[in-house]
Protein backbone atom coordinates (compact mmCIF):
# COMPACT_ATOMS: atom_id res chain seq x y z
CA UNK A 1 0.00 0.00 0.00
CA UNK A 2 3.01 2.58 0.97
CA UNK A 3 4.25 1.05 -2.42
CA UNK A 4 1.46 2.24 -4.04
CA UNK A 5 1.52 5.91 -3.03
CA UNK A 6 4.89 6.24 -2.90
CA UNK A 7 5.19 5.76 -6.98
CA UNK A 8 1.47 7.72 -7.47
CA UNK A 9 3.48 10.53 -5.83
CA UNK A 10 6.42 10.07 -7.82
CA UNK A 11 4.29 9.96 -11.40
CA UNK A 12 2.08 13.27 -10.21
CA UNK A 13 5.32 14.91 -9.02
CA UNK A 14 7.19 14.47 -12.06
CA UNK A 15 4.43 15.58 -14.29
CA UNK A 16 4.56 18.88 -12.37
CA UNK A 17 7.84 19.39 -12.16
CA UNK A 18 7.90 18.48 -16.63
CA UNK A 19 5.26 20.88 -16.80
CA UNK A 20 6.74 23.97 -14.76
CA UNK A 21 10.00 23.41 -16.87
CA UNK A 22 8.07 23.29 -20.19
CA UNK A 23 6.48 26.66 -19.11
CA UNK A 24 9.46 28.30 -17.77
CA UNK A 25 11.07 27.32 -21.09
CA UNK A 26 8.53 28.92 -23.13
CA UNK A 27 8.87 32.11 -20.93
CA UNK A 28 12.65 32.01 -21.30
CA UNK A 29 12.36 31.82 -24.82
CA UNK A 30 9.53 34.70 -25.16
CA UNK A 31 11.89 36.63 -23.24
CA UNK A 32 14.55 36.44 -25.37
CA UNK A 33 12.66 36.87 -28.31
CA UNK A 34 11.86 40.03 -27.26
CA UNK A 35 14.96 41.64 -26.36
CA UNK A 36 16.62 39.91 -29.74
CA UNK A 37 18.86 37.55 -28.10
CA UNK A 38 17.56 34.25 -29.37
CA UNK A 39 17.80 35.40 -32.96
CA UNK A 40 21.59 37.30 -32.56
CA UNK A 41 22.91 33.94 -30.70
CA UNK A 42 21.68 31.58 -33.42
CA UNK A 43 23.12 33.42 -36.03
CA UNK A 44 26.49 33.83 -33.78
CA UNK A 45 26.46 29.77 -33.35
CA UNK A 46 25.79 29.15 -36.94
CA UNK A 47 28.73 31.86 -38.07
CA UNK A 48 30.77 30.26 -35.72
CA UNK A 49 30.65 26.75 -36.38
CA UNK A 50 30.50 26.47 -40.05
CA UNK A 51 33.33 29.54 -41.40
CA UNK A 52 36.84 29.40 -41.59
CA UNK A 53 38.97 32.14 -42.35
CA UNK A 54 40.65 32.51 -46.05
CA UNK A 55 44.21 32.36 -44.39
CA UNK A 56 43.07 29.21 -42.95
CA UNK A 57 41.90 27.36 -45.23
CA UNK A 58 44.56 28.01 -47.67
CA UNK A 59 47.33 26.72 -44.58
CA UNK A 60 45.11 23.42 -44.22
CA UNK A 61 44.77 22.78 -48.08
CA UNK A 62 48.25 24.06 -48.52
CA UNK A 63 48.07 26.33 -51.29
CA UNK A 64 48.83 30.14 -51.52
CA UNK A 65 46.67 33.50 -52.76
CA UNK A 66 47.75 32.84 -56.46
CA UNK A 67 46.83 29.47 -56.67
CA UNK A 68 44.00 28.45 -59.64
CA UNK A 69 40.67 26.94 -58.68
CA UNK A 70 42.06 23.74 -60.16
CA UNK A 71 45.18 23.38 -58.27
CA UNK A 72 42.85 24.05 -54.92
CA UNK A 73 39.65 21.51 -56.02
CA UNK A 74 43.33 18.72 -56.92
CA UNK A 75 44.89 19.53 -52.83
CA UNK A 76 40.79 18.92 -51.80
CA UNK A 77 40.63 15.61 -53.39
CA UNK A 78 43.83 14.41 -52.85
CA UNK A 79 43.89 15.23 -49.47
CA UNK A 80 39.93 14.39 -48.34
CA UNK A 81 40.56 10.57 -49.89
CA UNK A 82 43.90 10.49 -47.99
CA UNK A 83 41.83 11.05 -45.08
CA UNK A 84 39.05 8.95 -45.80
CA UNK A 85 41.41 5.95 -46.07
CA UNK A 86 43.60 6.13 -43.02
CA UNK A 87 43.26 9.22 -41.69
CA UNK A 88 40.62 10.87 -39.11
CA UNK A 89 37.42 12.25 -39.54
CA UNK A 90 37.84 15.40 -38.08
CA UNK A 91 40.71 16.65 -40.57
CA UNK A 92 38.22 15.86 -42.80
CA UNK A 93 36.47 17.67 -41.80
CA UNK A 94 38.81 20.64 -41.99
CA UNK A 95 39.38 19.94 -45.41
CA UNK A 96 36.19 20.07 -46.74
CA UNK A 97 35.66 23.40 -44.49
CA UNK A 98 38.56 24.64 -46.13
CA UNK A 99 37.19 24.35 -49.68
CA UNK A 100 34.05 25.53 -48.69
CA UNK A 101 35.86 28.25 -47.92
CA UNK A 102 37.54 29.12 -50.85
CA UNK A 103 35.14 28.10 -53.09
CA UNK A 104 32.95 31.67 -51.52
CA UNK A 105 36.48 33.54 -52.28
CA UNK A 106 36.98 32.41 -55.62
CA UNK A 107 33.08 32.89 -56.89
CA UNK A 108 32.93 36.52 -55.48
CA UNK A 109 35.80 36.71 -56.92
CA UNK A 110 34.40 35.72 -60.18
CA UNK A 111 31.29 37.38 -60.12
CA UNK A 112 33.62 40.40 -59.42
CA UNK A 113 35.57 39.37 -62.49
CA UNK A 114 39.09 39.20 -60.86
CA UNK A 115 40.06 36.20 -62.28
Amino acid sequence: MAAKLLANLLVVGSGVLARAFVQAYRQALTNASKTGVAHEATQSLRRASKTMAEGEARQVLGVTENASWEEIVQRYDNMFERNAKSGSFYLQSKVHRAKECLEGVYRKKAEGGDI
